[in-house]
């Protein structure tokens, strides 16, 4: 089964691309819900995490604030490394559970993380999809969809990897600041090249 990978900055539209494939009937498993599903409340993960950051990262339901914690890890650089090293194996393994679709008929599946190229996830995929969007075009969406302020959209961007050495890594492009339909388009054409190239 090859896995192909799809990554792009924050705010570039990975759900939306996603959502495009499976339409085709492409199995795909989003690595930002797993890195959630593996720090829901009662896992080892989250426990480890109470423990580091103290009980007040909890809320009062006893699930991981994220906010707080996003907040924490992109002030203390030092913060982020201890808690990727904690959860990217953990993640890592569950991303290769889901991926392995029972009586599934297509040759290849979809890995979609905003991470694949910042992480070793990229090891997992036979080919890197990178969706393309100018940054003005991440703030504006990232801000009308999270509700977060232009300087820590900006944090974000800052933090994840360059536009330029994003698309210097991709072995297809999908150009999404253009209207839906010619993505439609772009996604519907890709996707036969990979069922030639890997079936």
């Amino acid at each position: 089964m090859k896995i192909a990978g799809l990554t792009g900055g924050i705010g570039s539209g990975k759900s939306t691309v996603a959502r495009l494939f499976g339409e085709h009937g492409v199995h795909w498993v989003d690595a930002d819900d797993v890195a959630r599903e593996v720090v829901e409340p009662g896992t080892p993960a989250l426990e480890r995490i109470s423990e580091h950051f103290g009980k007040n990262i909890l809320t009062s339901e006893g699930a991981l604030d994220r906010a707080q914690l996003r907040g924490i890890v992109f002030e203390k650089p030092e913060e982020r490394v201890w808690l990727e090293s904690l959860l990217h194996p953990i993640i890592r393994e569950e991303l290769i559970r889901q991926l392995s679709p029972e009586n599934y008929q297509l040759p290849y599946v979809l890995l979609v993380s905003p991470l694949l190229l910042e992480t070793d996830q990229h090891e997992l995929v036979d080919r890197i999809i990178v969706i393309d969007v100018p940054k003005d075009v991440q703030l504006e969406r990232t801000m009308a969809r999270d509700t977060n302020s232009r300087e820590q959209v900006e944090r974000i961007i800052a933090a994840q990897m360059s536009r330029e050495d994003r698309l210097a890594r991709a072995d297809e492009v999908i150009d999404n600041d253009r209207p839906l339909d010619d993505v439609t388009r772009q996604v519907r054409e890709l996707h036969e090249r990979l069922l030639v190239d890997f079936g």
